[in-house]
């Protein structure tokens, strides 16, 4: 019979119908057993003799007229009728306890209510028969619907799925996150999924099960598992503190031939909101060791909420990022500023992909271009300024110098110099560890567009706050390492690393970008804060990584080849100037570094010079601006 389309009145009650025939004819079937129960055998109702037939006889049917409506009354205001009648979960079965507990409880205390106590009484039930029809209903209830979906899924479209095309799984993490993981494939087979066992540190769990599926042991010998139960693949559900123990398990599966799957939101897996069709490869940033940092959204919310905000660079991987949270986060207007019309429109239609077209205007327009800028600022009216255009790739930049300087100094110095003269609220500058004691151009162009900003907040009309926030290395942010060793694996190899030793902090994009909204939230006019980013991981570990997670052998089937630092390269990024000293805010993972600030007289002064640069052969300009940054040591060719 047909339980769709709820807004028709027929199909409305031929569900009501439907139902009040299956529950009606269990509770039925329940009460009617349950006077058998009690009096089969012809056992007296009192110590008096009394006749146990005629009692039956006038006393149940009687019974059955007001009790069956009664429960089923009951179990339509739980709400049993509204969900889709071969769906039946944790919540549907507690549902279903409370609506029958409740009428138990009216059959036990409507004889004392109505003044008809008696064993004969029309409206009374003998309490031994109401506790046995209790006990009856749930188990013919609840049995009935966990066997509808249990037929259902196992017999019937679109689960029903071939034995030999299954993939049969070995699910890491016998915990919350493992289980509803385990009962979710179980559930949707047609996914192809088979857990077959479980896996996990925790000792008191081996030998049990969960759900049917054994729990083996501890994650170690994985070929035993390949030739017990066929095992072809492995998900990771673990929770978020356990990165380490991801590589270590991940690199075990892979040296048994296994692919490697996880849940992919570390989030949901700390809920244990996961579901199957959202399993993915292990990915480098599963591996990084990082526990995802804790925002203070109420601080984030109250700063962007109502507000105009303006996101230069709007095209890059950091700026969509930066738009993707900023709207998340109710502006008033986000204003998504790019020279690249391509990357602009791309931004724009994941933003209006995500809901958030009401709220964006996109700009094509450069940061070096003054008069562009001032009809932005003057027709839009921004509160706060995101400032991510740069040019950031150190190769590139360190063969044309001159277009660092004008991109990475002068458009910041232009758009910051707006942004005083029409009272933004606050502005914050992308800045990079790179800028500290910088070997390369771009590096030393990221110092001086610090000091731009430092030394417009000390000018005596500013009221604007200007805040630099400095971090390393993005994973898979355009230009990241990361992208080009995916590529080049694809591509068969060699992946090449600039030298063994060389190391590098990284984050995702996501927690970067939460950080520097949080900083925007912490820092007094003309900071320079740091995010906190761990221990830096060395370059050539990553490679090999994610040659493993791409199941190959590194330096077998797929060679790692030495090819050399490139020009302005370190060995290690640094964090901190020589002379600058570090406070701590109000949040963790950010600091605040205090230093000598530029006097607000010479700024123009150090924005004339840097002009003068622009039209110099390369190594004459690299050697004028190290006149300018004094820590900087440029690479001549």
């Amino acid at each position: 019979m047909p339980l769709s389309t709820p807004t028709s009145k027929v199909s409305l009650v031929q569900r009501w119908l439907f139902f009040f025939f299956v529950y009606g004819s269990l509770a039925t079937v329940s009460l009617w057993l349950s006077y058998e129960i009690r009096f089969s055998g012809g056992v007296a109702l009192t110590p008096a003799d009394t006749d146990v037939e005629g009692f039956l006889f006038t006393q149940r049917p009687q019974a059955l007229l007001w009790v069956v409506p009664l429960k089923f009354l009951l179990l339509g205001l739980f709400g049993q009728f509204r969900g889709v009648f071969y769906y039946f979960r944790l919540h549907d079965a507690l549902r279903m306890v409370f609506a029958l507990s409740l009428a138990t409880l009216v059959i036990l205390l409507l004889p004392f209510v109505s003044g008809t106590n008696g064993p004969t009484a029309t409206l009374g039930l003998p309490r031994s028969v109401a506790l046995v029809d209790f006990n009856l209903s749930l188990l013919l209830f609840v049995g009935f619907r966990v066997s509808i979906r249990t037929l259902r899924e196992r017999f019937t479209g679109e689960h029903k799925v071939a034995h030999a095309s299954m993939e049969r799984i070995a699910i890491v993490g016998a915990g919350n996150a493992g289980e509803q993981l385990a009962s979710d494939l179980l559930s949707h087979r047609g996914h192809g999924l088979q857990p077959v066992c479980f896996l996990d540190d925790n000792a008191e769990k081996h030998g049990l099960e969960i759900h049917g599926i054994p729990v083996e042991g501890a994650p170690r010998n994985f070929t035993a598992l390949v030739e017990k139960y066929g095992v072809t693949e492995v998900i990771l559900a673990l929770p978020a503190q356990s990165a380490k123990r991801i590589r270590e398990i991940s690199a075990l599966a892979v040296a048994s031939g296994l692919r490697v799957l996880v849940v992919p939101s570390l989030t949901e897996l700390a809920g244990g909101r996961v579901r199957a069709t959202d399993l993915r490869p292990v990915s480098v940033e599963d591996l990084l060791g990082r526990s995802p940092a804790q925002l203070d959204d109420t601080a984030i919310e109250a700063m962007i909420t109502g507000r105009t905000v303006l996101v230069t660079g709007a095209g890059g991987s950091i700026g969509q990022e930066i738009c993707r949270q900023v709207a998340a986060r109710n502006p008033g207007r986000l204003l998504l500023l790019d020279q690249c019309e391509v990357l602009l429109y791309q931004t724009e239609q994941a933003l209006i992909a995500a809901g958030a077209g009401a709220l964006i205007t996109p700009l094509v327009g450069d940061v070096t271009d003054e008069a562009r800028l001032r009809e932005v600022f003057t027709r839009f009216c921004p509160e706060l300024v995101l400032h991510a255009a740069a040019h950031k790739h150190v190769p590139l930049m360190e063969s044309q110098p001159g277009e660092a300087l004008k991109n990475n100094v002068l458009g910041t110095a232009s758009l910051a110099r707006l942004a005083s003269e029409h009272g933004v609220g606050q502005f914050v500058l992308i800045s990079s560890d790179k800028a500290v004691n910088p070997t390369n151009v771009m590096g030393a162009s990221k110092r001086l567009s610090e000091l731009v900003i430092q030394g417009l907040q000390a000018r005596p009309d500013n009221r604007t706050r200007f805040v630099a926030v400095r971090f390393g290395n993005v994973l898979a942010s355009s230009g990241s390492v990361i992208p080009l060793f995916r590529q080049q694996i694809a591509e068969g190899g060699p992946v090449t690393v600039t030298h063994p030793d060389v190391k590098r902090y990284f984050m995702t994009i996501p927690e970067a970008v939460g950080l520097v909204l949080q900083s925007a939230t912490q820092g007094e006019g003309g900071d320079i804060l740091v995010l906190e980013m761990g221990e830096p991981l060395r370059i050539v570990d990553l490679a090999r990584q994610l040659i493993e997670l791409s199941g190959f052998r590194p330096d077998v089937d797929i060679e790692i080849k030495i090819v050399g630092l490139r020009p302005g390269e370190k060995l290690v990024e640094e964090l901190q100037l020589e002379g600058e000293h570090y406070r701590p805010t109000t949040h963790p993972r950010i600091l605040r570094f205090v230093g000598a600030r530029p006097d607000h007289a010479a700024l123009d002064r150090l924005l004339a010079d840097v002009r003068a640069l622009l039209p110099l052969e390369r190594a004459a300009c690299k050697q004028g601006l190290r006149a300018l940054v004094p820590e900087y040591v440029p690479y001549v060719d």
